[in-house]
């Protein structure tokens, strides 16, 4: 099973590692075949504010991922006028691969026309640029509609997590991974209030 997390210049270093490092639990958790990899148009990228990256993947490979992360960065409106960068990720399918998006991100899979209702969530100051592409955005931290799924707010990056996991691993593994990570003495609220977001997409679980 094999997460990519679309990477670019200046992106947001709490959705970028953050999933990273919770979608990296399952392997240490004893899953050998779980991957999870950093993808960007380059072989290094540096976050907004000057932490840079080498890539595992070019955005290739990671159109042909299990699941695609799509970070936040605030060059995603250089991204989306780049031809050669859009031509690439035209190949991602919600058919075929689970597709998650973090604030800006969400204007990356609307440009795509990846967003097929017209709804998702964002934060706030990606929100004018989500409207402008023609989704209505909604005032909450996370929504999900079959294989994609959209979050507002750098913290809600755990939600998105969870949701991947619970999708391509199990409800069982989503809450033990939110566990560990949870605030001490707020371990199971933690947990309760992201099942209360994402709870409502994980009828189907998808096989690896």
């Amino acid at each position: 099973m094999h997460i990519a997390i679309l990477t670019f210049d200046r992106f947001n270093e709490l959705d970028s590692i953050i999933a990273y490092t919770l979608l990296s639990r399952i392997a240490l958790l004893g899953d050998p075949h779980w991957r999870v990899s950093i993808a960007a148009p380059t072989a290094q990228v540096t976050s907004m504010n000057g932490l840079t990256l080498n890539a595992h993947i070019d955005l290739e490979e990671a159109c042909r991922a299990d699941a695609v992360w799509v970070g936040s960065s605030l060059d995603i409106m250089d991204v989306c006028q780049s031809a050669p960068l859009m031509a690439t990720l035209r190949a991602l399918n919600p058919r075929r691969q689970l597709l998650a998006a973090q604030c800006s991100g969400t204007y990356l899979l609307a440009k795509l026309g990846l967003l097929e209702d017209h709804t998702a969530c964002t934060d706030n100051t990606s929100k004018p640029w989500v409207v402008a592409a023609g989704i209505k955005v909604l005032n909450q931290p996370f929504r999900a509609v079959g294989n994609v799924a959209t979050a507002g707010g750098c913290l809600a990056s755990s939600y998105l997590a969870a949701w991947l996991i619970a999708r391509l691993k199990g409800q069982t593994e989503a809450r033990e991974v939110l566990h560990n990570f949870a605030p001490v003495g707020e371990k199971d609220e933690y947990v309760k209030r992201a099942f209360v977001h994402i709870g409502a997409n994980l009828e189907t679980v998808a096989q690896a």
